[in-house]
Formats: C-alpha cells, structure tokens, sequence
C-alpha cells in the first residue's frame, strides 16, 4: 500500500492557468495544506517549495490529474527532480453522492483516489514517445480533413452545372484530382459556373495539400520508428503507424505491468459473455482505442497476407467460433507479441547502457 511507501501525498488538480496542489497525510486521509500556483516554471517551483514544508521529496508521492495534458509541464518538472509521480484519472462528474466540486476538492481526490489504489500508473515517457504522439496526432488531423474536403469536392461536382459535371463524373482518385486542377475559367461563363470551376480547383488543391503533409508526417514517423522499434515494424502485418502506435500505448518499460494489462489497455482483453451452456467472450469496447485500431489492423492484415495466421483462422472457424471470436483472439495474441518485443527492446537497451 501507498500508505507503507510515504508519509505524504501531493494531489494536484490542473488546469491550463492554475494547478491546485493539496497534502494529504497518507496514514490519515487528512488534508493538511492546499494551496494554487501558476501553471509555470516558477508556479512549479512553488509547489514544490509548498511540498517541502510538510514532507521531504523521499518522502512523498505526486498524484497528478492530466499529466498528459495541462499537467505535462508539471509532470516534466517533477521528474526531472527525481520526484516520484502517479498518474491518476479525472474524477467522474458529480460522483459524490453530494455533488460538491471544486480545484481544491479535486486535488483532494486526486490524492485519496491514489492511497486507495493497490497498483499506481506511471506517466507516459517523453522523447521519442512524444515524438510519434504528436506526428501521429497531427497526421490523423490531416486524414480527418483530407476525408472532410474529398467528401466535399464530390458533392460540388454532383451539383454543378450539367456541362462541368460531365467532365469531372467518370474520374476518379489522383485522375479527378488532376481533371479539377486543369479546369478553366472563360469571361462569357455564366458566374455559377465560374464559382463552381473556382471552388472546385480550390478544394483539389487543399487535398493535394493535405496528401503532402500526410506523406510527410508518415516519413517522419517511419524514420523514428526505425530507430526506437525495428524489431517491431518487421513483424508480419505491421508498419511505421501501427508500430508507432504500439510504442505510443505501450509508453516505456515499467509502465504496463504485464502483458494482460497492455491487452486490457489495448482493448483486446477477453471479456466473459457466457450464458447457460454457451461459452463465450466478447469484444473489449474501452480501452485505448488507439491501440485497438492498431491491433484491430494488424489482425485484419495478417488474415488476409499471412499463411500462419490463415491456417489459424480456418482452425479456430472449423472449431465453431465466429469470425468476430476469432479475430477478438488474434488481437490478444497480437498484443502479447507486442508488449514482448518491446519489453525485450527495452531491457536490452538497458543492459547495453549500464555497460
């Protein structure tokens, strides 16, 4: 227990200006100081001065809400002090039963919510995780608005002008964007017909855009997922995004207790849904769904291109499962495998460091 470990635990409440810091005495429960500090350097540095009056930093734990988000600039600092930090949920919107809330009762709760936990979850690394975290993101963004202006130019072309629509309806893919681009424009047109020509030449060039960056952001990725996880990216029915992301869930050594927690993080934990003298499990819907996307790819990849996955696949079916049984399987094994590799990757990188 927690309580066994340290005398004091800091909850912090964060958000984007302020964080609200609360000491919480670990043998008691009982709040012994709160205090709000700016969402900075110096801000940092005060709540850390505010700790040390109640407890030295061997002494104590930080439990910090959004260490993720608003509360990675605090995350960072502590860390960099050697201080111990435990990363803890948001807590549910009015889950006491009298509905109070405030900065300084989440910060309160931040901290009892981490006494009360028999296992504590880490931060999420920095570096070349954080790297991956944002191309990804950022690349994702760039898919969503490629789809969004595709979606958009299509239906233009459905209600432009006769004339225009008949050039543009038999093309498709790079053909109808290369048709858009080479539109245009004549003074005796009609001007629904020149702002029609307009905006399709525009929403052609936003998609070429978008492809560019996106192939950009895929480099980029391809180029640290070569250095941080090669092992992993040659496995069959894996690239540089699912890789990637594999490496972003799974964070650092430590951080995923075992390889049934990475398959419950990933959402590919089995789930009991048996019923009389059916036994069954079903699919996990929580979890990272990140990473069940990942994994979820990685299944369908395999069973389609990989001979040993295909011969599995017809086994499990000739055994009774459904497809979406046998595909749930798939995903825990997938995780498994991944969570190895990079423990392995990790361990080893350790070893040759301590040398």
């Amino acid at each position: 227990m927690l309580s066994e470990l340290v005398s004091q635990v800091i909850g912090v409440d964060t958000h984007k200006e302020a964080h609200t810091v609360a000491v919480v005495s670990s043998v008691t429960g009982g709040v012994s100081g709160i205090e709000s500090h700016p969402a900075s350097r110096s801000g940092y540095a005060g709540m850390v001065e505010f700790a040390d009056g109640y407890s030295d930093a061997s002494d104590r734990a930080w439990a910090i809400e959004g260490t993720g988000s608003y509360g990675a600039g605090l995350t960072a600092f502590l860390k960099d002090r050697g201080e111990w930090v435990i990363e803890v949920d948001r807590p549910g919107r009015h889950r006491d039963r009298d509905r109070s809330k405030s900065d300084s009762l989440d910060a309160v709760r931040a901290a009892r919510d981490a006494l009360g936990r028999k296992q504590w979850a880490q931060p999420r690394a920095g570096g070349e995780r954080e790297a991956l975290r944002v191309l990804l993101a950022v690349r994702d963004g760039a898919v969503k608005d490629r789809t969004r202006a595709i979606n958009q130019l299509k239906g233009t072309i459905v209600t432009a002008p006769d004339e225009l629509r008949a050039k543009l309806r038999r093309a498709d893919g790079a053909r109808l964007l290369k048709a858009c681009t080479g539109l245009r424009i004549r003074g005796e047109q009609p001007s629904e017909y020149q702002a029609t020509v307009l905006a399709i030449k525009r929403l052609a060039a936003r998609i070429r855009r978008l492809e560019a960056e996106i192939r950009d952001h895929e480099r980029d990725i391809a180029a640290i997922t070569g250095r941080v996880c090669p092992r992993l990216e040659a496995q069959p029915g894996l690239g540089p995004l699912t890789a990637a992301q594999a490496y972003v869930s799974w964070s650092h050594h430590g951080r995923c207790r075992s390889e049934a927690a990475f398959a419950k993080l990933g959402g590919a934990a089995p789930i009991p849904a048996s019923s009389g003298e059916v036994v069954r499990f079903r699919l996990n819907r929580g979890g990272d769904r990140q990473l069940n996307r990942a994994l979820h790819t990685i299944a369908i990849t395999r069973a389609r291109y990989d001979t040993r996955t295909k011969e599995y696949v017809a086994r499990r079916v000739a055994e009774g499962k459904s497809e979406r049984e046998v595909r749930r399987c798939l995903k825990r094994y997938i995780a498994r495998q991944i969570f190895r590799i990079l423990e392995a990757d990790a361990r080893s990188h350790q070893l040759s460091l301590s040398r």
